[in-house]
Formats: C-alpha cells, sequence, structure tokens
C-alpha cells in the first residue's frame, strides 16, 4: 500500500507514467534531441519513454489526436496557434551526390550548376510548404526546373538511393552524422533555407 502511494505520488508529479514522443528520425543521430532522450531518462528513471520515429507532418496529427504527447519536428509551416513550439535548433541543407560526380568537383556549387543533375527529391505532399519553398529557393537561384528522378518519403532512402548513383539530393547538414561513405555533402553558397527544429 505504500509503495502504491509512492507511485501515485510520482505520477502525479510527473517522475512517473508515460511520455509519447515523435522524433524525425534524420535528427536523431547527434546533438538536441538524443542528448534530450538520454537526460530526460536520466531524470526521470521511473517514467516511461515511448519513442516513436515520424515525419513532421505525421509527428503534428498524432499530436493534435493525443497519440503523442510532443515531437521533434521541421517547423517550416505553421502548425497551429493550439500547440506550442519551441525551437531548439536549425539545420542547414546541403546537396548529397555520389563520391566522383562531376559536381563534387566545383570549388563553388550554386543552383544553377545542378540544371543538368538527376534528382532524387520527397514527394510534395510530405511537406507542402517545405516543398513550395524549396522549389521556390530554386528558381530564384537559377535551378528553373529540377529533373527529378525518383521521390522518396525519407531521408535514410534518399542516401540510399543517392549512394547508389541514382541522382542527387537536397538533405539536412545533420546527414553528416550517418552519411554513408559513397556519398559526398556539398554546401551550395546560394541556397538559403535553414530548417528549424
Amino acid at each position: 500500500m505504500n509503495e502504491a502511494a509512492a507511485r501515485a505520488k510520482r505520477v502525479a508529479s510527473g517522475q512517473s507514467g508515460t511520455l509519447r514522443v515523435g522524433f524525425v528520425e534524420s535528427v536523431s543521430w547527434h546533438g538536441v534531441v538524443p542528448d534530450s532522450f538520454r537526460e530526460f531518462r536520466e531524470r526521470q528513471p521511473d517514467a516511461e519513454l515511448q519513442l516513436k520515429p515520424a515525419s513532421s507532418l505525421e509527428q503534428t496529427e498524432a499530436v493534435h489526436s493525443g497519440r503523442l504527447d510532443a515531437g521533434f519536428v521541421f517547423t517550416i509551416a505553421n502548425i497551429g496557434r493550439e500547440l506550442a513550439q519551441l525551437p531548439i535548433a536549425w539545420l542547414n541543407l546541403m546537396l548529397a551526390a555520389p563520391k566522383g560526380h562531376p559536381l563534387t568537383k566545383l570549388k563553388k556549387l550554386r543552383l544553377r550548376d545542378l540544371s543538368a543533375a538527376a534528382f532524387v527529391w520527397f514527394p510534395r505532399r510530405e511537406s507542402p510548404a517545405y516543398y513550395d519553398r524549396l522549389m521556390h529557393e530554386c528558381f530564384r537561384g537559377g535551378l528553373k526546373s529540377p529533373h527529378i528522378v525518383q521521390e522518396a518519403v525519407n531521408e535514410a532512402t534518399i542516401l540510399s538511393l543517392v549512394s547508389c548513383r541514382l541522382g542527387v539530393a537536397f538533405v539536412s547538414s545533420a546527414t553528416r552524422w550517418r552519411c554513408p561513405e559513397s556519398v559526398a555533402l556539398l554546401p551550395v553558397t546560394d541556397l538559403k533555407l535553414p530548417l528549424p527544429i
């Protein structure tokens, strides 16, 4: 009975119970996201931490519906006033290209240099606001119409397709923590589209 009372007290104070958190898998390898999981575990050893990798859109819907308590998402679009948001980091976009690709030989890579490149791209339905902003940035920089040869919904698949030389792709700078050896990450000097987490 004493243990039950103590457990109820821990649950009421937030020291026990369950916290359901989503995260974009591409930012879980290094930095604030895995550090926060580790810190939570250290501070709340009696609490259950349920982690769910999911896209930003899936997480936002899951928080709205009550299936998740919180999520680490890319916040390109306004996700609504009913959800609290706290910016925790900013990432940049880089170009992932197979090692030895002609683009890897350029000293200063610009968007207009990518006009003839075959791209692996994400479907617009995954993040319409981000997709549109990226297309706008490309157009502004001289990449009027990217030649998309393949779509893929997550960064791991995109990197795999770049690795097998299907094309090049824009990826977050967090990719450096898990980039395949056969893929080079290149800064694009005139691509200014930060990714807030």
